[in-house]
């Protein structure tokens, strides 16, 4: 089955880990300081302490909700040294962002 527009049917036959990986992508969205560190990595790849000095948060808040946004692959790290750096992973998810920032200002 494929179509480029979803039809009433595909959203019928959803499984539950389809549901609950879903309504956690929501759950995500739905936290500010996920919001800001997410739109922060849609800029580039930061460290931990980047991203808390830029957004004005304790280096342990930034680590507790960027393993939140891992478990769920929308932020990727790479190792430099002892350094952890992040950046976003999912582009479906970045643009539903934009989508959704775009609208709020509108």
């Amino acid at each position: 089955m494929k179509k480029e527009n979803l039809d009433a049917d595909t959203f019928l036959d959803l499984d539950e880990e389809t549901l609950f990986i879903a309504s956690q992508t929501f759950k995500a969205l739905s936290d500010p300081t996920r919001l800001r560190i997410l739109n922060l990595l849609t800029q580039g790849e930061r460290s931990v302490n980047e991203i808390a000095e830029t957004l004005s948060l304790l280096q342990s808040t930034v680590s507790h909700q960027l393993r939140f946004l891992k478990n769920l692959r929308l932020v990727k790290f790479r190792r430099e040294g002892t350094t952890l750096y992040y950046s976003q992973d999912d582009e479906h998810v970045i643009g539903l962002l934009k989508q959704t920032i775009e609208h709020a200002r509108h």
